[in-house]
């Protein structure tokens, strides 16, 4: 068992280095992101809970279609990567982050939703200057944060917290984090969290 935990904590490091470049937001880019200074790092309160059926949403996507959680069910397990605000620091590396990860996603049956509470105009205009997402972007902007509210991360001025949720195939939450909403959260946790999921490992 000690050697699994090793191998784990090993690959986590290594896809830590390797995206560490890719993380970094570009110089030409870095002019265009607001610098929110030090935010309290939770403002909400959960409600959802793991072991329960994960609240379904139908949101419009930057790609054009709308998506749903309910579209995934019995297919693939389902990450959801909610984000405080576009042209911000931390949202910025992390997106772009996960492209490194696709295929440890993929591994694991899962697909990866990432959610906001901006506008569709703001999101594309801000993935575009990401560079290429390979999993959809969707916006929460109206209801205003009507989805980040249903799961309980919904800070008092308006943006989501900046959390993970993992939903298996059968609709049921499996995985929840709300981390520190000045930090990125950590890969290697979520790749752990998907493994206890889909019951593989890498």
């Amino acid at each position: 068992m000690k050697q699994i935990t090793d191998a784990r904590w090993w690959l986590s490091l290594l896809i830590l280095l390797a995206a560490a470049p890719a993380l970094a937001v570009s110089g030409a880019f870095e002019d265009r992101v607001y610098e929110t200074g030090h935010l309290k790092p939770v403002d909400s309160t959960l409600k959802v809970s793991v072991g329960e059926p994960a609240p379904d949403f139908t949101l419009p996507s930057v790609a054009g279609p709308k998506v749903s959680l309910g579209d995934y069910a019995g297919k693939k397990n389902v990450v959801l990567s909610f984000v405080p605000a576009a042209w911000t620091p931390v949202c910025s590396d992390q997106w772009p982050g996960y492209n490194i990860a696709r295929g440890l996603f993929e591994a694991h049956d899962a697909v990866l939703l990432g959610i906001s509470v901006d506008n569709i105009p703001t999101l594309y205009a801000w993935t575009r200057e990401m560079g290429d997402l390979w999993f959809p972007v969707l916006s929460d902007f109206w209801p205003h944060g009507a989805v980040a509210a249903r799961y309980g991360i919904l800070r008092s001025d308006g943006v989501s917290e900046r959390a993970i949720f993992i939903v298996d195939k059968q609709g049921i939450l499996r995985y929840a984090a709300v981390s520190d909403i000045n930090v990125r959260p950590g890969l290697g946790e979520i790749i752990q969290a998907l493994e206890s999921v889909s019951g593989k490992s890498n």
